[in-house]
C-alpha cells in the first residue's frame, strides 16, 4: 500500500491557545479515516492542513507526487445562478475529456446521486441537496483522497443511509469528520480522536468506531491505574523530601531529581485524565401528571399543492418520546408548527392541555442573538440563573457547558456552532417543559455532548417529539418513530431498526399502530354487486405479484450498476440508467393503479 498524504510533527495554534501540537498521521490507500473529537480540538483546521488550504505553524506535510485531492467543507461556495448540470459540467474543466465524455460522465453523476432536477438552479436547492450536490461536484473529478467536514450535517436520515453506501463502495481513501457514530460504525477503518486528553495529544486507531471504543475504554483503564499508581509513588517521595535527604551524595541527588520527575509525570497524567469533561445536560420536566399533553387528531397540511400529511393522528404523553423521520421537504417541520399552533392544520383538531409548556429546540438556532455576549446569552438580566429552584453564578453555569472565564465577554456571533448549540441547550435547561421539541439537535455537537444528551433525553418526565438524522440517537432516545412521506402519507414504526428495514417500501396512508390494531376491516361497499367485487379483487391479487416482481426487477438493475465493469463502462452505465428509469415509471404505474382498485374496493 502506498501512502497518499503523510504529515510531520504538525503544530498549530489559535492565538496563544495551541488546537494540536507534534501530530502524526499518513493516509494510505484504501484507508477511510474517521476523523473525531471534541468542538475546538482543531479537526476542521487539521483537514484544510491537508487539503493546502492553510499552513502549520510547525511541521510538514508530504503528499504523493500529482495526488488528485477533493475537499468537502462544512459551507459549500455553489454558485447560486448556476444549474446543478452546470456546476457539474463546470467541475471538469481541465479534464482531458471531450464534449461526449463529459455529457456521460455528468449524466453517470446525476444518476448516482438521484437529482430531481438536473436544471434546477443551486440557490433554489435545499440544504440536504446542496450538501449532495457540493460531494457531486468534488466526486466528478474521480479523486484519490476525499476530505469531508461534517458531510451529513443538512442531510435527512436518506441522505445519510445514500452517503454511506456511496462510501462503503469507494475506490479512493477518504478522510472525514463526524459526529453520526452509525456512520463512522459504518464506512470507516481507522479512527483518529484528536484530544489532550491522549499523550502527544491524539489516539489512533485501526479499525471502525467499535473497535475504537474498546481501545479506548482499555486507553482509559490504564490511565487511570498509571495516576493511581504515581499518587502512591509521589505520597512516598514527598513524605521522603520532607524528611529531608542525607548528605548530598550522588545517589541522593539521583532520588530527588526521580521524585520531581514522578510529581510532574503524575500532574501530567491526572491533567490528561480531567479532560475527558462533556457537559452537563439535565432539562427540566414540570412533572405535570396529566395523561394526554397533546391529542392530534386526523390532522392535515398541504403547501403549494402538494400534501405533506394527511389524516394524521398522534397523542403525546408523560414519557412519549416520538422520532420524526421523512425526506427533507416532507413536512416535519410544518408537523412541529401544526401541533404547537405556529400555523393553522387545513383539516383536523389538536388539543393540547391547558397551559402546556412547550421547550423548542430550533435547528437554525434563531433564538441566538450574534451581538450578545456569551454573559448575556446565558443570563441576559442577572449575573445569576436559576436551575430546578437553586440560584448560581453564571460562570458557575458556563463552567456546567465547558465555556472558559475568557469567553464569557465574547460574542456569541465568533463561537463555533458547537458552542452556539451548547449555548441553546444551556437556555433550555432553565425552562420547565411538558413538552420537549427537539429539530436537529445534533448539528454540530460533539461526541461526548451527545452522550450527555442522550442520557437527559432518556430520564426526562415529560413528552418528547425528536427531528434527527442521527440515526444512534434516534434508536436511544426514541420509543415511537412516525415517518413521513411527503406526498401525504405517514406511518408508525416501533423503532428505527424496523423503519430501515421498511424504508423501501411505498408508504400508504394508514392510522397509528394502536388504532389500526383496534380498527375493524371495512367490507367492501354494497353499490358493487358481488362479481365486480370479485373482479377487482382478482386484479389487486395480480397487481401485488406483478408490483412484487418489478420491485425485484429495479433492485437488479441497481445492483448490475454496482458492477466494477460496469461502473467503469460509461455508454453501459448510462443504457442501465435509461432501463432504470422505465422500470421505475412501470412501478409507479402499478401503484397507481393498485391505489385506485383498493379505493374502489372501499368506497364505491
Amino acid at each position: 500500500m502506498s501512502v497518499l498524504i503523510s504529515c510531520q510533527s504538525l503544530t498549530k495554534s489559535f492565538g496563544a491557545r495551541p488546537l494540536f501540537e507534534g501530530i502524526n498521521i499518513g493516509v494510505e490507500d484504501n484507508e477511510r479515516h474517521g476523523m473525531i473529537g471534541p468542538n475546538g480540538s482543531g479537526k476542521s483546521t487539521l483537514l484544510k492542513i491537508l487539503a493546502g488550504l492553510e499552513k502549520a505553524d510547525e511541521g510538514t506535510v508530504s503528499a504523493k507526487r500529482g495526488l488528485r485531492l477533493a475537499l468537502v467543507d462544512q459551507r459549500d461556495d455553489l454558485p447560486a445562478e448556476h444549474t446543478v448540470t452546470q456546476i457539474l459540467t463546470d467541475a471538469l474543466k481541465g479534464q482531458h475529456m471531450d464534449e461526449t465524455e463529459r455529457y456521460v460522465t455528468v449524466e453517470i453523476m446525476l444518476a448516482q446521486v438521484g437529482f430531481p432536477d438536473p436544471l434546477q438552479l443551486a440557490g433554489k436547492l435545499s440544504g440536504g441537496w446542496r450538501k449532495r450536490l457540493a460531494i457531486a461536484r468534488e466526486l466528478i473529478v474521480e479523486p484519490e483522497l476525499l476530505l469531508l467536514d461534517e458531510p451529513t450535517n443538512h442531510l435527512d436520515v436518506e441522505g445519510v443511509l445514500w452517503l454511506e453506501q456511496l462510501l462503503k463502495e469507494a475506490r479512493f481513501s477518504f478522510v472525514l469528520i463526524s459526529h453520526d457514530r452509525y456512520f463512522l460504525e459504518n464506512v470507516t477503518n481507522r479512527i483518529v480522536e484528536l484530544n489532550s486528553a491522549y499523550s502527544g495529544g491524539y489516539f489512533n486507531v485501526v479499525g471502525n468506531y467499535s473497535e475504537y471504543l474498546t481501545r479506548r475504554a482499555d486507553y482509559y483503564a490504564a490511565q487511570a491505574h498509571k495516576e493511581s499508581v504515581l499518587a502512591g509513588q509521589v505520597k512516598k517521595e514527598i513524605e521522603w523530601l520532607r524528611r529531608g535527604p542525607p548528605a548530598r551524595t550522588t545517589k541522593a541527588q539521583a532520588r530527588i531529581d526521580e521524585a520531581g520527575r514522578l510529581i510532574a509525570e503524575h500532574a501530567e497524567t491526572k491533567f490528561r485524565n480531567n479532560q475527558n469533561q462533556a457537559a452537563s445536560i439535565d432539562f427540566t420536566s414540570s412533572g405535570r401528571k396529566t395523561k394526554d399533553l397533546l391529542i392530534a387528531d386526523g390532522v392535515a397540511k398541504a403547501y403549494g399543492g402538494k400534501e405533506l400529511f394527511s389524516n394524521l393522528d398522534m397523542v403525546l404523553s408523560p414519557g412519549s418520546r416520538i422520532g420524526l423521520l421523512g425526506p427533507n421537504g416532507s413536512g416535519k417541520s410544518s408537523l412541529i408548527k401544526v401541533l404547537t399552533g405556529q400555523i393553522p392544520a387545513d383539516s383536523g383538531t389538536v388539543k393540547r392541555a391547558d397551559t402546556l409548556r412547550v421547550v423548542y429546540f430550533d435547528q437554525d438556532r434563531e433564538d441566538l442573538d450574534g451581538k450578545l455576549s456569551l454573559k448575556d446569552a446565558l443570563s441576559p438580566n442577572s449575573d445569576n440563573v436559576v436551575y430546578q429552584g437553586n440560584s448560581m453564578h453564571v460562570t458557575g453555569w458556563a463552567k456546567r457547558f465547558l465555556f472558559r472565564m475568557d469567553q464569557m465577554n465574547q460574542p456569541v456571533a465568533r463561537l463555533s456552532g458547537g458552542e452556539r448549540a451548547r449555548v441553546l441547550i444551556a437556555r433550555l435547561m432553565l425552562q420547565p417543559a411538558d413538552l420537549l421539541i427537539l429539530d436537529e439537535p445534533t448539528n454540530d455537537l460533539d461526541i461526548p455532548t451527545l452522550e450527555v444528551l442522550e442520557e437527559s433525553l432518556t430520564t426526562f418526565a415529560g413528552a418528547i417529539l425528536l427531528v434527527t438524522h442521527d440515526r444512534f440517537l434516534l434508536d436511544t432516545v426514541s420509543t415511537d418513530v412516525l415517518a413521513l412521506d411527503g406526498a401525504g402519507g405517514y406511518r408508525y414504526f416501533s423503532g428505527y431498526a424496523q423503519w430501515e428495514k421498511h424504508k423501501d417500501d411505498k408508504f400508504r396512508q394508514v392510522a397509528p399502530i394502536k388504532k389500526a390494531a383496534a380498527a375493524a376491516p371495512k367490507a367492501p361497499s354494497a353499490s358493487l354487486d358481488v362479481k365486480q367485487q370479485r373482479a377487482l379483487k382478482r386484479e389487486l391479487s395480480q397487481l401485488e405479484v406483478r408490483i412484487e416482481a418489478a420491485d425485484k426487477h429495479i433492485l437488479e438493475i441497481q445492483e448490475k450498476m454496482k458492477e466494477p465493469e460496469i461502473a467503469a463502462n460509461h455508454v453501459q452505465l448510462a443504457e442501465l440508467w435509461q432501463t432504470l428509469e422505465t422500470a421505475e415509471a412501470d412501478v409507479k404505474m402499478l401503484y397507481a393503479r393498485w391505489e385506485e382498485l383498493d379505493k374502489a374496493l372501499e368506497t364505491k
